[in-house]
């Protein structure tokens, strides 16, 4: 599996996503194993926010990681209505106390709302240096928004954009992706393989049946062979966990990729940023 450096840490380009987890209590142990099980595996990056079951993700990353913190990376969101000067720390705060940390290694804006990026930055950067969280970035922000944000003071300070990003949701590589690589920044792919819905195409099976692998390792695997980013599927089960862990190691050839183009092709144009 391969590595990338994201606040001049290295981390896997695989991590676990928890988009759903938290909502339901009677999943809670099997959503805390499965997140074990991925630390045992080396998917040591955890992406979660404050929205994700308002809380209830955070807690099960808490009770997941307890005993085992200096083994993660972790990442969380800010709603956009609590980006603020004063509701940001207090986010922040409820946040560290779900984890059961002392700090958020990386704080995302989770998507921009109407509080200025200024003054979101401005708190970010406040956050970083009283050690509550160890870097910033933001999330859902289309090319347009990082051009602003970046000339705001600080905000070149951004490690990172998580985008909606797959085989089926391509729009970014013709202006997002290319900016966020001339800036050195990587990108954080949610919902790699569009939350268990990739269509099935003929090249997708083709290729799985090749690399004796299924549809969505291949389509996971694709995310990623891009330069400069990170996935982070959910997985709830640990058969998930194992099949995610394992499309790190495959291999797509020219070959591969060209049917894969063919099959899901890339933008022709620009194209508004796509969330879910």
């Amino acid at each position: 599996m391969t590595s990338i450096s994201l606040t001049s840490r290295m981390v896997p380009t695989l991590g676990q996503g928890t988009w759903g987890m938290g909502e339901d209590r009677r999943g809670r142990d099997r959503e805390v194993r499965s997140l074990q099980l991925g630390l045992d595996l080396g998917l040591t990056l955890i992406d979660t926010a404050e929205m994700y079951g308002e809380g209830g993700a955070e807690e099960v990353v808490g009770a997941a990681i307890s005993g085992r913190r200096d083994e993660c990376f972790l990442v969380s969101k800010v709603y956009p209505q609590n980006a603020g000067r004063r509701g940001a720390p207090e986010a922040c705060e409820r946040s560290l106390r779900r984890l059961g940390v002392d700090r958020i290694d990386l704080y995302l804006l989770h998507w921009r709302g109407g509080v200025p990026l200024a003054e979101t930055v401005e708190v970010m950067e406040r956050l970083r240096d009283q050690g509550k969280i160890g870097a910033w970035g933001v999330s859902n922000l289309d090319t347009d928004d990082m051009v602003e944000l970046t000339g705001v003071p600080h905000g070149s300070n951004c490690a990172t954009n998580q985008v909606l990003y797959n085989l089926t949701r391509r729009g970014v590589e013709w202006d997002l992706l290319p900016w966020c690589r001339d800036h050195a920044m990587p990108v954080m792919a949610y919902s790699p393989i569009e939350q268990g819905r990739m269509p099935a195409k003929s090249a997708l099976k083709s290729i799985a049946g090749k690399l004796g692998a299924t549809v969505f390792q291949v389509a996971l695997a694709w995310v990623l062979h891009q330069d400069g980013v990170i996935a982070i599927p959910k997985a709830t089960d640990p058969e998930h966990v194992k099949a995610n862990r394992a499309a790190a190691d495959l291999v797509l050839d020219a070959e591969d990729l060209a049917a894969l183009d063919q099959a899901f092709p890339p933008p022709k144009g620009p194209k508004p940023l796509e969330m879910l």
